[in-house]
């Protein structure tokens, strides 16, 4: 297995990673990082948790000139906790070459973004929704942003993005490099693929499969009454390091956090309804560990990837 360096990236971004501690390249980045540095337009076909956002983030950092103010790239994400994720990471990766960048997405004030831009970003991570706002707003110009990458396209299908994704691509440059990421190809994104890409090499990526050695199943079966007393007896049984909890539904992911609370269980609830800052604290607090079960929806939590959880629960089936 190559080297970050041996696949040919700069110094500054091969020192990030060793500081980050950042060891082998993983599949997906052995084989899109090089391909995304000679220029040519990438579909990666890989699940949440392969190291994708590296894969085509490294190539992208070292693209942008630190020295032009002008946004040079775009990432469009279809959550706003998946784009504060992978800004996080562009940040981490690019710090050490000067990178700008800035996240943009719905639920925070748009003046304070649009000051960021003001100061100069080299690369955009955003949300669709907001991503069409600035444009229409002329706050955010996308004629030299010549690095264009669709992050979860099928989760922007399926959150009905993805007209909008196409009015985003027409407003950057057309000769542009373009990456499209995404678990599962259905034809509307084989057709975006077709419509907006030239020439693309496809890389499909599986996640390291868990197997059951080191996955242990099991179901509780109980009836619709009873199941939040199942739950907390579990959770106490259990005692995760951290967990996630699904339901279906924004309103039945706060009533369980209250009742699962209720019973003595310590739980925070993460769905589409909520504030920005309520969600932006819940996330943060979540990855760093200082909150150790979370009450999700699947839209919400899409795209988290989450080392220290170790139990994942279908409330809802």
């Amino acid at each position: 297995m190559p080297t970050f360096k041996e696949l040919g990236l700069s110094e500054p971004l091969v020192d990030a990673l060793r500081h980050l501690g950042y060891e082998r390249p993983t599949p997906i980045q052995e084989q899109a990082i090089p391909v995304l540095l000679e220029g040519r337009d990438v579909i990666g076909q890989a699940q949440t948790g392969t190291g994708k956002t590296a894969a085509f983030g490294l190539p992208m950092l070292d693209f942008v000139d630190p020295g032009d103010g002008e946004v040079q790239a775009l990432v469009l994400t279809p959550t706003r906790e998946l784009c504060i994720q992978v800004t996080q990471a562009l940040r981490a990766y690019g710090e050490r070459r000067g990178v700008r960048v800035v996240a943009v997405f719905g639920g925070a004030p748009i003046p304070s973004q649009v000051a960021q831009l003001k100061e100069g970003a080299q690369v955009v991570v955003g949300t669709v929704g907001r991503v069409m706002d600035l444009m229409g707003r002329h706050k955010l110009v996308l004629t030299s942003a010549r690095y264009v990458v669709l992050d979860e396209a099928d989760e922007m299908l399926d959150l009905g993005f993805l007209e909008d994704v196409e009015t985003i691509l027409s407003r950057c440059p057309s000769g542009r490099q373009t990456g499209l990421f995404s678990a599962t190809m259905p034809p509307e994104i084989r057709r975006l693929a077709e419509t907006w890409m030239y020439d693309p090499q496809t890389i499909k990526v599986k996640a390291a499969t868990l197997t059951i050695d080191t996955v242990e199943h099991w179901y509780v079966g109980v009836g619709d009454r009873e199941k939040p007393d199942a739950l907390a007896q579990v959770l106490k049984a259990e005692r995760p390091e951290q967990a996630i909890i699904f339901v279906r539904t924004k309103i039945g992911a706060d009533r369980l956090a209250r009742s699962v609370s209720q019973r003595g269980v310590r739980v925070k609830a993460l769905h589409g309804d909520m504030s920005q800052g309520a969600r932006d604290g819940v996330m943060i607090a979540f990855k760093d560990g200082r909150e150790r079960l979370l009450v999700a929806t699947d839209i919400a939590a899409r795209g988290l990837d989450i080392s220290g959880v170790t139990h994942i629960l279908n409330y809802d089936m």
